[in-house]
C-alpha cells in the first residue's frame, strides 16, 4: 500500500460512489478519475465496475448492497484501510419504480424506499462520522427533477427522492459545523444504454382494470423514452465534477434543460399557492 493511496495529493479528493455500475454512476468514477481523484466505486456487483470503467490505479471497486448495515460497515473500513479517507461522498444508488399508486404492491412500495431512502441513510451514516473526525467532507446525495416535481405514474419513486431533499435539506446544517458540506443534484432526463439500464426500472405488480390502459400507455411510454432523453450523460458527469470540486460548492444543483424548466415552475406555483388566500392563511394568530 503507497504513501500516496493514504494521503492525496493537494488537490486530489477520495471519492465514495455508489451505484456505480451502471449509468450516471459509472460515468461519475470515469470522470472523477480523470480530474486526478481517488475513488471508492461500490455496486451490487463489483465486477460491474470495472466491465464499465476498466482497471486503475486509483480505483478501488467494491460490492456493496445498501440496504445491508454489514456491508456499508465493510465498504467504507475497506475504503479507510486503501486511502485513509473520505473526502466526497456521491450517494447515487437507486431503483426505479414505476405505476399508479394503487397498482404498485406495498412489498415494491417498501422496496423502492428501502433503497433510494434508506439505503442513502445507511451509508451517510456510516460515513459521517469519517468526516467528523477529519473535520471535512462533502455530501453529494443524487435527487431528481422528480423530488421536486411530482408526476403521475411516478409516485412512489417521486415519493423516495422527496424524502431525500427534506433529509438533506435539513442535514445541512447539522454537519455544517464539522466542516462537512452537502449538496443535492437534480437531474432531469439522461440517455441511458438500453437494455443494460432499463434494469433499473420496475413496471406495476398489479392489475386494476380502472387503470388498465393508462398503464399500458404509461409503460410502453417509459419503454420507448428509454434511450431517448434529451440530456447527454458524459456532459453530467464532467460538470458534476466541477460542481464538487467547487471551493463553495451549492447546496442545490439543478442539472439540465428540462430540470431547470419544471423546477422553475414548480417555485412560481409554490410562491402562487403561498399567496393565493393570504387572508386565510396569515390571520390566524392569537389575538392576545
Amino acid at each position: 500500500m503507497s504513501t500516496q493511496e493514504k494521503e492525496a495529493l493537494p488537490g486530489q479528493k477520495v471519492w465514495f460512489v455508489t451505484g456505480a455500475g451502471r449509468g450516471i454512476g459509472s460515468d461519475l468514477v470515469t470522470a472523477a478519475l480523470e480530474a486526478g481523484h481517488y475513488v471508492v466505486a461500490t455496486a451490487r456487483d463489483a465486477a460491474a465496475v470495472t466491465d464499465e470503467v476498466g482497471e486503475h490505479e486509483r480505483l478501488l471497486p467494491l460490492p456493496l448492497d445498501v440496504t445491508d448495515l454489514a456491508a456499508v460497515d465493510a465498504a467504507v473500513g475497506q475504503a479507510l484501510d486503501r486511502f485513509g479517507r473520505i473526502d466526497v461522498l456521491i450517494n447515487n444508488a437507486g431503483r426505479f419504480y414505476t405505476g399508479f399508486f394503487e397498482t404498485l404492491s406495498p412489498e415494491q412500495v417498501r422496496a423502492q424506499m428501502e433503497v433510494n431512502f434508506f439505503g442513502t441513510l445507511n451509508i451517510t451514516r456510516a460515513v459521517l462520522p469519517v468526516m467528523r473526525a477529519q473535520r471535512s467532507g462533502h455530501v453529494v446525495t443524487v435527487s431528481a427533477l422528480l423530488g421536486i416535481v411530482g408526476a403521475p405514474f411516478v409516485s412512489i419513486f417521486s415519493a423516495s427522492k422527496f424524502a431525500l431533499e427534506g433529509w438533506m435539506e435539513s442535514l445541512a446544517p447539522e454537519v455544517a459545523p464539522f466542516g462537512i458540506t452537502t449538496t443535492i443534484v437534480e437531474p432531469g432526463a439522461f440517455r441511458t444504454k438500453p437494455p443494460k439500464d432499463r434494469g433499473r426500472t420496475v413496471f406495476p405488480d398489479i392489475a386494476i382494470e380502472d387503470y388498465a390502459e393508462a398503464t399500458e400507455q404509461s409503460t410502453a411510454s417509459v419503454k420507448a423514452f428509454n434511450g431517448n432523453e434529451p440530456g447527454d450523460r458524459k456532459k453530467l458527469a464532467a460538470v458534476f465534477v466541477t460542481v464538487v470540486d467547487m471551493e463553495q460548492p451549492p447546496k442545490r444543483w439543478v442539472a439540465g434543460t428540462d430540470a431547470v424548466e419544471g423546477i422553475t415552475a414548480k417555485g412560481r406555483q409554490l410562491i402562487a399557492d403561498a399567496t393565493a388566500f393570504s387572508e386565510l392563511s396569515t390571520g390566524l394568530a392569537h389575538a392576545d
